[in-house]
C-alpha cells in the first residue's frame, strides 16, 4: 500500500525498517512503532491515511507475537538499550570516516540513519539532550556532505561549524539509495564493501567500535576534543569509559536508595548487558560504573 502524501514524514523511518526486516528485527519493530505513533499525530482522520495505520498496527502486532520471546521488545528498557547502541555505532562510524576525510555513500547514508533511530528513541520517552545533539548533528553532516558531493566540491573533514538550519533534510523523497551499514556499511571500519551483521557471526570476534568521538589518526593528535557546533557542544567521548576506573568511595551502609535509584540502577545494568551482546566493552564498563556509583552514593 502506498504511503500516503500526508505520511510523507515517516517515510524514511518505514525504510529504515524494511531495509532491517531480516538484519535484524528489533530495529524493524522499533522504527515501524515510532513511525505508527507518529503517523497517528500527523493524519489518523482521513480514510487513506486510517487504512494504512491501520495495516502499519495489525504489522507491529504480527511482529511483536513473533518476537514475543526477545527481551528487546517484551522490556523497555532493553529495547531502549538495543536501539541506542545501534543507532550510536552507525554515528561513530561516520564520523570516524568523516574525520579521515573518507566520504562515501556509505558513511552519508550512516549519519542519516542514525539520526533516524535516534528520533525511534523518542517512543521510550524524552530524548536525553547528548542525543538530540548527536541527532541535530548527524542530520545536518549528512546534508552537508552530500550536498557538497552533488556539486562536485571536497567537504570539510571532522567537526565544522552548522549552519543555522541544522536540521535540513535536502535528499528528497527518496532518501539514500546507496549502501550503508543497514544494507552492506561495516561499522569495523572496514572499506565500504564489507558487510555488517551484529548478528553474523562468521564475522569473527574481532574488536568492538569504540564509544566516542575518536579522532582517527590522519585527524592530529590523539586526545580529548571538545567539540562546538554553534550553540551545541559534544563532548569528548561521549559514551567512552574513563581510562581509569572511576573513583568510587567504599560503601557504608548508610546510604538510603530510594525505589527510582534501584530502577535506574537496573536500567544501567540492562544497558551494559545489551552493550556486550554487541561486544562493546566500553559502554558496558561504563554503565555498571553509573550503577556502581548510584548504589554506593546514592547519586549519578
Amino acid at each position: 500500500m502506498a504511503l500516503p502524501a500526508q505520511l510523507k514524514p515517516i517515510q524514511h523511518h518505514l525504510r529504515t525498517a524494511q531495509e532491517h526486516e531480516n538484519r535484524d528485527p528489533v530495529v524493524a519493530y522499533y522504527c515501524r512503532l515510532y513511525a505508527m505513533q507518529t503517523g497517528m499525530k500527523l493524519d489518523s482522520k482521513t480514510p487513506e491515511c486510517r487504512k494504512f495505520l491501520v495495516k502499519l498496527m495489525d504489522q507491529l502486532e504480527s511482529m511483536k507475537k513473533e518476537l514475543t520471546d526477545n527481551d528487546s521488545i517484551s522490556q523497555e528498557v532493553v529495547g531502549n538499550a538495543h536501539i541506542e547502541n545501534y543507532a550510536l555505532k552507525m554515528f561513530l562510524y561516520a564520523d570516524n570516516e568523516d574525520r579521515a576525510g573518507r566520504f562515501h555513500k556509505n558513511m552519508i547514508k550512516s549519519f542519516y540513519t542514525s539520526s533516524l533511530l535516534l528520533d525511534v528513541l523518542s517512543v521510550f520517552g524524552e530524548l536525553s539532550e547528548e542525543n538530540i545533539q548527536h541527532r541535530k548533528y548527524a542530520r545536518w553532516k549528512a546534508t552537508y556532505i552530500h550536498n557538497c558531493l552533488k556539486n562536485g566540491e571536497t567537504p570539510q573533514a571532522g567537526p565544522i561549524a552548522m549552519d543555522e538550519d541544522g536540521e535540513a533534510d535536502g535528499f528528497g523523497a527518496e532518501g539514500f539509495s546507496g549502501p550503508g551499514p543497514s544494507d552492506g556499511g561495516s561499522f569495523r571500519g572496514g572499506p565500504p564493501s564489507q558487510a555488517y551483521d551484529p548478528q553474523d557471526k562468521s564475522l569473527g570476534p574481532g574488536p568492538a567500535p569504540e564509544i566516542g568521538f575518536t579522532p582517527s589518526p590522519e585527524s592530529g593528535p590523539p586526545g580529548p576534543l571538545a567539540t562546538t557546533y554553534n550553540n551545541i557542544h559534544i563532548p569528548p567521548g561521549a559514551h567512552a569509559p574513563a581510562n581509569t576506573p572511576a573513583e568510587l568511595p567504599p560503601p557504608t551502609g548508610g546510604v538510603h536508595l530510594s525505589p527510582e535509584d534501584f530502577t535506574k540502577a537496573q536500567k544501567y545494568c540492562k544497558y551494559a548487558g545489551s552493550a556486550l551482546q554487541y561486544e562493546d566493552v566500553g559502554t558496558a564498563i561504563q554503565n555498571l560504573q553509573k550503577a556502581l556509583k548510584l548504589l554506593t552514593t546514592g547519586k549519578e
